[in-house]
């Protein structure tokens, strides 16, 4: 017997077909020696199964949506900043969204509100259950979350329902107009709406480092997640306040990525 179990017959055996005293019938009965697999054959399905694999693993991303309210463009500014950093992790990506807007078109305009921009898509609460985790943005009005962003939330009742969203991860990023405007309890008091969910609020903490504890000049955001001063609406973000949002995109993606390798 050859090497492997016998599978393979040993070439110094004879053809049973040349053994003295074996009938035709026994001849008949022989089983037919296995057919080789040719060489090329083996590549291409090597190579198949490789770009199969490959495929997949582009398709299996994970994504976070970055789901904000913005009227004069700040929450927007983070939100961009933000989808650099999650994008900045392997294997995750980041899905800029905007919630639809409550407030009719004279009103904007009167408010002297920029327009919407158009390339960012409007969110429905049915397709949050194709995320992996959340960063929700949104500007304060009197310490809590704008009434946009509210009545996305309370859209999301069927979800509620369905359980839906249990497990799935999120953090806030908010914008006020004052330093004593609500940078932290604005995301306090949106954890209500995780919490029913049965979601997993991710704060940053401190992760940050020094730019945390920078007192030389104005900066918003808090341990509860990225923030920014608006003031009258003029008021652009600055670089600390862009970086601190770049930085929970990063920490947020790395917080997903390890939940769901778990």
């Amino acid at each position: 017997m050859g090497k492997g179990g016998g599978c393979v017959p040993s070439k110094k055996k004879k053809h049973p077909s040349t053994l003295v005293g074996d009938s035709q019938n026994d001849r008949a009965d022989a089983p037919p020696p296995p057919v080789p697999i040719p060489e090329q054959e083996s590549e291409i399905q090597a190579n198949e199964t490789t770009t199969t694999t490959v495929s997949q693993s582009v398709v299996s991303k994970l994504k976070i949506f970055i789901v904000f309210y913005s009227m004069y463009g700040h929450v927007e500014g983070l939100a961009r900043r933000m989808k650099k950093g999650v994008d900045g992790v392997e294997g995750v990506e980041g899905v800029l969204f905007r919630v639809r807007e409550t407030l009719t078109r004279e009103v904007l305009e009167n408010m002297k509100a920029p327009p919407k921009d158009e390339s960012i898509p409007e969110i429905s609460a049915a397709e949050l259950v194709e995320a992996d985790g959340f960063l929700f943005g949104f500007p304060t009005r009197y310490g809590s979350m704008a009434a946009q962003m509210k009545a996305f939330f309370d859209s999301t009742g069927q979800l509620w329902k369905e359980g839906k969203l249990v497990g799935k991860p999120a953090g806030f990023f908010v914008s006020t107009g004052t330093q004593g405007g609500g940078q932290e309890t604005t995301a306090w008091t949106a954890i209500t709406q995780l919490a029913h969910h049965g979601m997993l609020f991710v704060p940053i903490g401190y992760t940050f480092g020094a730019g945390m504890f920078k007192m030389e000049s104005i900066r918003g955001g808090s341990p509860y997640g990225a923030g920014v001063f608006a003031g009258d609406g003029t008021r652009k973000p600055s670089e600390t306040e862009l970086a601190l949002a770049e930085h929970q995109g990063k920490y947020m993606a790395a917080v997903v990525k390890r939940l769901c390798q778990a």
